[in-house]
């Protein structure tokens, strides 16, 4: 808000400053000749009290009477000069020779000199001296406060604006983590309320859009689980029966599919739990070591090639960290399957803790990951090119869930570059603070 505030504040400022500045000399550049009669009208009594005590004294007066008027008239300057000597203009001069006084014009139009001729041959000039010291700073103080009384009306008037853009703001936020039922409630009477209710119109139609996908996923996914079933138990007992090799081969294949269709099933109910906000993580203490070789035994027994070699580096300050056990179980579960096939023979999972959270990394020796497809491997149902074969690729689903279930407990997960050649997971929990 002070950001706002201050670069409003200073166009304003520097607005008003300019304005002051520049549209007096304006206007008084455009109106100068009635700037000018206004002061010769406002000053003719003084011009002929002035002219009068010369007139009343002979010529060779003139000096004592000049002295005499600079006293009377101090602070006021009052000089006797000739009409060649004042440094007058011609059109100033025409004028003193008409009998006409000449005035000449200071800020904002006041009079700061003003000629009035005695004679064809001289004439008194009287002078207005600058302001002094004092006047000028009460007159840059009113300045200043009229920049504080600018500066209070623009904080009373940024004030309710600023209070519902963070409003807004912050709802928009909340709908980025998840939480869909989040609503700005600004009332109609702000001046941002029409944008207020567009939003929360927008936030409706989005919740009810993703509310129909996920119950129209679990429908389909717990519908197609029966069938599935049924399938996979009516096979099961073709084959405990007496059948020719070829038979058996054809529906042990046909098993195999559907396995991996009950699989893909499960997968896709995992990730629409995930999306479901109300289902909060459970943040246990668990003891980090004993934690990693439970995933990693989990992992050890799918291994299918028996040279993998899978290494654990701990560098822990502390061996308990508050995580979601489940989830993170999953997250790293998939993290390894992946690795294991895309590497070549090593994998190394490295566990660091900081006082600011947890840091898991998986590596592989693999081929790696292309810069440009490092962000895009996390979206559902996206494979490399080069795992397109479902006997590798799988089915697009496990990094996708991983990221989901460690965004679930504010944490993160990003693929690097791994120092063993291939690629790098990395996840970072952050730690839990009361």
């Amino acid at each position: 808000m002070f950001r706002v505030l201050l670069r409003l504040y200073l166009i304003t400022i520097v607005t008003y400053s300019a304005a002051i500045f520049l549209i007096p000399k304006l206007v008084i550049q455009v109106f100068e000749h009635r700037y000018v009669d206004y002061n010769v009208e406002q000053s003719r009594g003084l011009q002929k009290l002035i002219v009068k005590q010369y007139q009343r004294a002979p010529v060779e007066h003139w000096s004592q009477v000049t002295e005499q008027l600079g006293r009377d008239f101090a602070p006021l300057k009052v000089e006797l000069l000739l009409h060649q000597d004042a440094r007058y203009t011609p059109e100033e001069e025409q004028l003193l020779a008409q009998g006409k006084p000449v005035i000449r014009l200071g800020e904002w139009g006041w009079m700061a000199e003003v000629s009035a001729p005695i004679n064809p041959q001289f004439a008194v000039k009287l002078t207005i001296p600058p302001d002094p010291l004092d006047m000028n700073l009460l007159y840059w103080s009113m300045n200043v406060l009229i920049g504080a009384a600018l500066l209070a009306c623009l904080l009373v008037w940024l004030r309710p604006h600023w209070r519902d853009l963070e409003r807004l703001k912050s709802t928009a936020t909340q709908l980025g983590k998840g939480n869909f039922g989040e609503r700005t409630r600004i009332p109609p009477s702000s001046n941002i309320g029409s944008l207020a209710t567009v939003f929360d119109t927008m936030a409706d139609d989005i919740e009810h859009l993703l509310n129909q996908q996920r119950d129209l996923l679990n429908a389909v996914s717990h519908e197609l689980r029966t069938p599935l079933t049924r399938l996979d138990f009516g096979l099961a007992l073709a084959l405990s029966e007496d059948l020719p090799q070829a038979s058996r081969e054809r529906l042990q294949s046909l098993v195999a599919h559907i396995r991996e269709l009950d699989e893909l099933v499960l997968e896709l109910l995992s990730y629409s739990r995930l999306q479901n906000p109300a289902q909060l993580p459970e943040r246990v203490e668990v003891v980090l070591d004993e934690f990693i070789d439970s995933v990693l035994g989990s992992v050890d027994d799918e291994l299918e090639n028996p040279e993998i070699v899978i290494d654990v580096v701990l560098d822990c300050s502390v061996e308990r960290f508050n995580l979601d056990p489940r989830l993170t179980a999953r997250a790293l579960q998939n993290l390894l399957r992946n690795a294991t096939r895309y590497c070549d023979k090593r994998i190394q999972v490295g566990v660091k803790v900081c006082p600011t959270g947890c840091e898991i990394c998986v590596d592989d020796d693999g081929i790696g990951i292309p810069p440009d497809q490092r962000e895009r491997i996390f979206e559902p149902f996206y494979r490399l090119d080069r795992s397109r074969d479902r006997s590798t690729g799988g089915f697009g689903l496990g990094l996708a869930i991983s990221r989901r279930a460690l965004e679930a407990q504010g944490g993160t997960l990003t693929a690097q570059a791994s120092p063993l050649g291939g690629a790098r997971f990395r996840v970072w929990l952050p730690s839990v603070t009361d």
